[in-house]
């Protein structure tokens, strides 16, 4: 077989209409070996080869031998995607300054992190296409490579991309009072410390998949997603292959953990469904989980300098830091790398009062793999920066932490007011938080424990935190930078002829319980039993447009949206039930599967029996009424930026300080999210935050060498807490619902991955205290600890 080779000269040359099946084949054909079935589109398996080294110039690209292996396809390099892949660059409008490079989804010229993908296969099994990824031959020239993300911004440092000039993407100072005079002032106590949070990764039960399909005849490009949010990736697919919107539809079924690791844009996922379109058959890939811990996003990678300033009575005068953050070579798009950066300006000491409050980042370009929203996204690293100095000040003017956070938090009674960095804030309950938190843990009898274990040689201490935690964002968040992210979600609520309801929302479900949480304000609202209420999401084509699930909004955006909807069809039913009863509507209500008198509950007719009045009998209505069963309803916060919740968590921890090992005994968490739906998915939310956090605390990095190498690539190498480690983690609340909402529902989801680094540090601190030592790097593995305590090498 032969055939004339395609010009990849014409930029765009298939973005925005169909790539033909003809022109697929001799692309292909063109370029190496190629199936004869091309008229049976058997599904086939990709795998990548991925840039062994961390920066460096691609010389040459041999894919012949692979082409000749059994079983394969295709083999598609990131030139091929040229003009089939529009680029993409991960800035928005609102984070002024920020800068990224256009980025490919597979290596054009240049390779710039170790698991960037070069080459993808297209073969019969996934055996085969690594097979024949193992008979690629990639000539790399090695390129300096900058990994340090302080170093990179050093004069003489490698440039990642030279049109930029240096490796500064975005940098943004927040100055609130006169620091520099507050610091100079009287009878004040300053501390300074340095805190390192290394990069860690979510490490999913699940994978990232995906399985693509592409039909040529209408145009129409299916895509099985592992992810959170369909309709986002719906316009991504549709802008970068020139494809109408229409004619992509996402599915997102039940995910197996997602932690904000699957809401982002992947190259080897882009590059699938280039593939599919390019071939004509079906593309399955799944990456492996040597492959995630290389290519899923990292997060955390920060390093801080922060200083406070306390009066003499405990009250904090003044906060000041710097933060520099390494984000890979990249902005990640389309949410950009710069917003974790941006939350540790805006949420550091949100929870207290603060006078004088400096704060400046830096995100910097490495050659590491892409950094972005991860779980409670900043805010462990704003949590410890102020709680970590709080306690340190604390310790220096002979004040209790719970005394000197008593002086400082912001009243329970003096909202809505602003945070130091210029938060709106409402609806918090800091101080009773802290009262309840210390109740249930029993702070007086901790601490006389404490001392009488310190005279036995256990070293155990005590440590606080009081936070916030982002949830239910407005258009303010990302619409407002042109992102295609939205902030409104929706619910179609639809009563069956049988009785049943059904519900369709674009809220999506990765283990959280948020079909459960819809089928319960649903079934409260219709008066149903929960079981006649199912639920459809993450589906583009069947339901309402709408943001997914990201910054704990499914409770408080996707429930209000039900909530809604289900209000609306209520009314309908009532309205239906008042004519065929020959009754008001107002004098009537649902309960039980049945339309009952509002007063005495008397059941009047079922639902069933009400709806195929409606679908099958509408003669015996009036000609006027034309009833719907069915009603749809989108809701989004308009009156703030975002929704907080607010927390108080403490840790109890054990040291030994032979080997440096850190236990955590007990764990507490009071948490205020609102009006509580469901306790137990909450509190099992909370406790699972609480897990990765301290999974932050004390185990998780992702470590490389000084030429860009990923060390920790296995689940042998790379820590993760285990139940063997894990304390028990007491879990209560405060409900102050949100005035921006019928239901009141705030976020749970990140809470305690948020707080519980800071706590466990603090604890770590106050354990070493006496011994003369502190630690304020994460994780504090035995290592860090034995060095802190000048021990090395013992």
């Amino acid at each position: 077989m032969s055939g004339p080779k395609l010009s990849f000269d014409q930029p765009n040359r298939y973005i925005g209409q169909p790539v033909p099946r003809a022109d697929a084949q001799r692309l292909l054909m063109g370029r190496g070996r190629f199936v004869d079935d091309m008229q049976a589109p058997r599904m086939v398996h990709a795998a990548f080869l991925r840039s062994p080294v961390a920066h460096g110039r691609i010389v040459s690209l041999d894919v012949a031998a692979a082409r000749r292996m059994p079983g394969v396809v295709a083999v598609i390099t990131g030139a091929d995607l040229v003009g089939v892949v529009e680029p993409y660059v991960g800035v928005l409008s609102h984070l002024a300054g920020l800068r990224s490079a256009p980025q490919m989804p597979m290596a054009v010229g240049r390779v710039r992190w170790q698991g960037e993908p070069v080459a993808m296969v297209l073969a019969q099994s996934r055996a085969e296409a690594e097979d024949a990824v193992a008979e690629i031959h990639l000539d790399l020239e090695d390129l300096p490579a900058a990994t340090d993300m302080e170093r990179a911004l050093d004069p003489d440092a490698p440039v990642i991309h030279p049109e930029f000039g240096s490796n500064l993407a975005w940098t943004r100072t927040v100055n609130v009072g006169d620091v520099d005079a507050a610091l100079k002032g009287q009878d004040i106590t300053i501390v300074e410390r340095e805190f390192r949070f290394g990069r860690h990764t979510g490490v999913t039960l699940e994978a990232r998949a995906t399985l693509v399909e592409y039909d040529p005849a209408e145009d129409q490009l299916t895509v099985l997603y592992s992810g959170q949010a369909p309709h986002m990736m719906q316009f991504i697919f549709a802008k970068h292959f020139g494809m109408l919107e229409e004619n992509v539809r996402v599915i997102s079924q039940d995910v197996g953990g997602s932690f904000g690791i699957k809401i982002h844009t992947y190259g080897d996922e882009i590059a699938a469904a280039a593939a599919a379109r390019m071939l004509g058959r079906p593309v399955k890939f799944v990456a492996d989980r040597f492959e995630s811990f290389m290519t899923d996003i990292h997060a955390r990678d920060h390093a801080v300098r922060g200083r406070m300033a306390v009066g003499r009575a405990g009250h904090i005068v003044a906060l000041d830091f710097d933060d520099v953050t390494g984000i890979g070579p990249y902005s990640m798009y389309p949410r950009t790398s710069a917003i974790e950066a941006n939350q540790v300006l805006n949420l550091t000491g949100a929870p207290y009062v603060v006078p004088n409050y400096r704060a400046t980042s830096k995100v910097v370009f490495q050659n590491k793999t892409l950094m972005c929203q991860y779980r409670a996204v900043g805010h462990p690293i704003a949590m410890a920066i102020c709680d970590g100095l709080l306690e340190e000040a604390a310790a220096a003017i002979g004040m209790d932490p719970v005394e000197i956070r008593r002086r400082n938090l912001m009243r329970d009674d003096s909202y809505p007011r602003t945070s130091a960095s210029g938060m709106k804030l409402d609806d918090l309950s800091h101080q009773k938080a802290l009262e309840k938190l210390v109740e249930m843990m029993d702070y007086a009898r901790l601490r006389e424990n404490q001392a009488r274990l310190r005279q036995q040689g256990i070293h155990r201490g005590i440590g606080f935190v009081s936070m916030v935690e982002v949830t239910n964002p407005s258009p303010m968040f990302y619409g407002i930078g042109g992102a295609p992210i939205a902030s409104q979600d929706g619910a179609t609520v639809r009563l069956d002829a049988g009785g049943g309801v059904h519900v369709s929302s674009s809220v999506t479900e990765q283990g959280q319980g948020t079909n459960a949480i819809l089928q319960q304000i649903v079934a409260g609202v219709l008066g149903v039993d929960i079981a006649r209420v199912k639920v459809t999401t993450g589906d583009t084509r069947t339901t309402p447009y709408g943001g997914g699930t990201w910054a704990s909004r499914g409770a408080g955006i996707g429930g209000e949206a039900a909530l809604l909807a289900a209000q609306a069809l209520k009314e309908q039913v009532l309205d239906v039930a008042a004519v065929i009863l020959q009754t008001q509507a107002d004098k009537l209500d649902v309960a039980d599967g049945s339309v009952v008198d509002a007063g005495g509950g008397a059941a009047r007719m079922t639902l069933s029996d009400l709806a195929r009045t409606v679908y099958y009998r509408g003669n015996e209505l009036p000609s006027d009424m034309k009833p719907e069963l069915v009603a749809t309803r989108h809701y989004r916060v308009t009156d703030m930026p975002f929704v907080f919740t607010n927390g108080a968590m403490a840790a109890e921890v054990e040291v030994d300080v032979e080997t440096g090992f850190v236990r955590v005994v007990n764990f507490w968490a009071v948490e205020d999210c609102g009006r509580v739906i469901n306790p137990r998915l909450v509190d099992e939310q909370v406790r699972g935050g609480v897990v990765q956090g301290i999974g932050g605390a004390l185990y998780e990095e992702c470590l490389y060498s000084e030429d860009g190498q990923l060390l920790t690539t296995t689940m042998a190498d790379y820590l993760v807490p285990m139940a063997a480690e894990m304390p028990d983690i007491h879990v209560a609340h405060i409900e102050t619902p949100t005035k921006t909402s019928i239901l009141g529902a705030k976020g749970a989801g990140e809470a305690g991955t948020g707080g519980a680094p800071a706590a466990v540090m603090n604890a770590v601190n106050d354990a070493l205290r006496p011994l003369g030592a502190s630690i304020f790097q994460m994780p504090m593995t035995p290592a860090r600890v034995l060095a802190a305590l000048g021990r090395a090498g013992h």
